[in-house]
């Protein structure tokens, strides 16, 4: 399964909740995927990737970098992840 279908995948989840998975477009290297935004003010940074793949070593960082920032920063590489989160957040 290619990235872009999970990616696609957690949206359409997101959007259900009465959230938005916002693109993150900063123009810095190695930044999650997406910014997820959930009522009741949860913000969480998602790094997609096809099944099996892993972040890169910049992208490790950025998140690690996140997380210590006191925000959640966290890496899902397939649908059933995603459906993980899904029921984490609600």
């Amino acid at each position: 399964m290619k990235e872009q279908k999970i990616e696609k995948y957690l949206k359409d989840k997101i959007e259900h909740l009465g959230g938005h998975a916002l693109k993150f477009n900063s123009g810095v290297r190695g930044v999650p995927d997406r910014i997820v935004l959930l009522p009741g003010g949860k913000v969480i940074f998602v790094e997609l990737k096809a099944p099996g793949k892993k972040p890169r070593p910049l992208q490790e960082k950025r998140l690690r970098d996140l997380n210590e920032l006191g925000f959640h920063a966290i890496v899902i590489d397939s649908k059933s992840k995603v459906d993980d989160f899904i029921n984490e957040v609600r």
